[in-house]
């Protein structure tokens, strides 16, 4: 398996291994903002405790190589805005991805998934990276269309999203494949 690197830059972010020091600023930028976490798979952060060992969880899965989070900081100000996950898994990888509602609308999200995707579609042992949104998350879908991901169908009833609802919820699935 192909670990990816400590950090990836764009024009405008830096996408960098995640640090203890890091959890007072995910909790205020949008941890405990529970629009921001309304789609994920988890509930708001109701203590920075949480948060922090959400960060443990992260540091420990580069050291397994389990999972690959990245925070990720505006060039500009150094402000962590949000963060992205890489999971590989044999010829395929999946992403996760969130940012602070404060920067919303601004290209960031598109910014940064096209980084990891470009990574690892570099890899000559990836052949498929995928992501899901719920279905009712329209901007997430327009993001992966933006960074070049193809629409592939709904997964039904594939993901419990606390905030949302209790069940299972339909998900839109998206890829980027490499031609044979």
């Amino acid at each position: 398996m192909a670990k990816p690197p400590d950090t990836l830059e764009t024009d405008r972010l830096l996408l960098r291994l995640p640090i203890i020091h890091d959890a007072d600023a995910i909790f205020e930028a949008y941890a405990q903002d529970e629009e921001v976490t309304k789609f994920l798979i988890w509930r708001p952060h109701q203590k920075i405790d949480t948060t922090r060992k959400f960060i443990h969880r992260c540091i420990r899965s580069w050291k397994e190589e389990t999972a690959f989070p990245w925070v990720i900081v505006r060039k500009k100000d150094e402000r962590l805005i949000g963060m992205i996950e890489l999971r590989i898994e044999g010829f395929r990888a999946d992403l996760g991805y969130v940012i602070a509602r404060e920067f919303w609308g601004q290209g960031y999200a598109t910014e940064v998934l096209q980084a990891v995707v470009d990574w690892a579609l570099q890899q000559p042992q990836i052949y498929r990276i995928w992501a899901t949104c719920d279905c009712e998350n329209p901007g997430s879908a327009r993001v992966m269309e933006k960074a070049g991901m193809t629409y592939e169908g709904i997964l039904r009833r594939w993901l419990i999203h606390p905030q949302a609802g209790p069940t299972p919820r339909d998900c839109l699935c998206y890829s980027i494949v490499k031609d044979a």
